[in-house]
């Protein structure tokens, strides 16, 4: 990869729909439900129609392993539509829609079988402009389906500006404001945990803002967000903003559910090959799926991580994200008490394996857990477990600092 560390992903693409113009059609369009459907055609086919208040540029594609129809729109309005009004038969599996990214929303149809698209075209009513995006999918077989899929070539789309930074950033000894880079997990189309119409996207986002908030109020901090709306960024992503700012600690947010067994409290998480329980295990893998689930094709990514990240030396890093770990469940259990019953874990999640940045992964709580929730909902709470990460950060950086200090001698 050279000497410089490139954080890159761009997705390509085209748009479909004989006279659909980029330039022409820019506003935000709504969906209308009740003239929408994603229903099955027979013999493996599935026909799908949309109508939107405008017509808007868009873009068709599928996406393999597993196999998923992809639509973005620049961009529709998602708000009050139900997977269930829209979903019928059984060609299609699942649909997910909602906010991509600033600008551009998706939509991703789960499929049972290998189909390709047959026919993609918008129908726009001279009379009031509204417009109806037509898909037709036909069977293919698996060959045909593994050849056609993939993100189709064509106009670059919001690619990022390429971060060019050192391939490590230099220790802190104790100048200068520290540099926290927070991570809300999830959003957009990937809203995460849900439980009791609560989203764990928009329950992290709250108390990353207030964090922020709270750290910049304080001084010595310099806080950057990976996302300071309801949009999905991918975590290739995530960890290339974090080097881009030169961050000296990477902080990200999560508030899962277990579907089984029972777990509560906060936890805070460190990269580890191995996971130290099953529990651990189960959340990493649900992490991992969001990227698929948005339609993110992962095809050369774990090249991308295994190249660029996983090879490059953490024996200076790990012991210090450890120590920020510890320091973490120190300062949150003197200011919010009770914490899970092991509060400091480890597990693969991708989303920490920044080689030079010490990195953790701190579960608030657990949506499934009833006081978890009420405490997530609780600014009081959120206030509490605020003060205790600020805590801890202080004491964390000052003693890195010193230690880097002897170090350097």
């Amino acid at each position: 990869m050279g000497s410089k560390l490139r954080a890159f992903w761009a997705i390509i693409f085209t748009l479909i729909g004989g006279s659909v113009q980029a330039q022409d059609l820019s506003a935000l369009a709504r969906l209308d439900p009740t003239r929408s459907f994603i229903r099955d055609a027979g013999r493996g086919a599935v026909e799908i129609d949309l109508h939107i208040t405008q017509a808007v540029p868009y873009r068709v594609f599928t996406l393999d392993e597993p196999r998923r129809l992809v639509v973005d729109f620049r961009e529709v309005n998602w708000g009050g539509v139900k997977a269930d009004a829209l979903l019928s038969g059984d060609n299609a599996t699942a649909v997910r829609f909602g906010l991509f990214r600033p600008g551009w929303s998706r939509m991703v149809v789960d499929l049972a079988g290998p189909m390709a698209v047959q026919a993609a075209g918008m129908v726009t009513d001279p009379n009031d402009g509204e417009a109806t995006v037509q898909l037709r999918l036909g069977a293919v077989e698996v060959e045909v389906f593994a050849t056609k899929s993939g993100v189709p070539d064509g106009v670059q789309w919001g690619q990022p500006l390429v971060a060019d930074v050192p391939e490590m950033i230099k220790r802190r000894t104790g100048e200068g404001p520290l540099v926290v880079v927070i991570d809300p997990g999830h959003g957009g189309i990937d809203p995460g945990a849900e439980q009791g119409g609560h989203s764990e996207a928009d329950l992290v986002l709250t108390f990353a803002r207030e964090l922020k908030e709270v750290l910049t109020r304080s001084g010595g901090f310099t806080v950057v967000m990976t996302r300071n709306e309801d949009i999905f960024v991918p975590l290739e992503m995530r960890v290339s903003i974090a080097r881009a700012a030169g961050a000296d600690v990477f902080l990200s947010l999560h508030a899962d559910a277990l579907s089984q067994g029972r777990a509560a409290g906060t936890t805070v998480y460190t990269l580890s090959d191995e996971a130290s329980d099953a529990a651990s295990q189960t959340l990493a893998e649900r992490h991992e799926r969001s990227d698929l689930l948005a339609g993110i094709d992962l095809a050369e990514q774990d090249d991308v991580i295994a190249n660029v990240l996983m090879d490059l030396a953490r024996r200076e890093t790990a012991p210090r994200a450890n120590k920020l770990a510890d320091q973490l469940v120190q300062g949150m259990r003197e200011t919010v008490g009770k914490m899970h019953k092991r509060p400091r874990q480890s597990a693969g999640f991708s989303v920490l394996k920044a080689p030079d940045i010490p990195s953790v992964l701190i579960e608030l709580g657990f949506l499934s857990d009833p006081t978890d929730l009420e405490n997530l909902l609780s600014p009081v709470w959120r206030g509490w477990a605020v003060d205790g990460i600020r805590n801890a950060l202080n004491a964390w950086a000052s003693a890195d600092a010193a230690e880097a200090q002897v170090l350097r001698q």
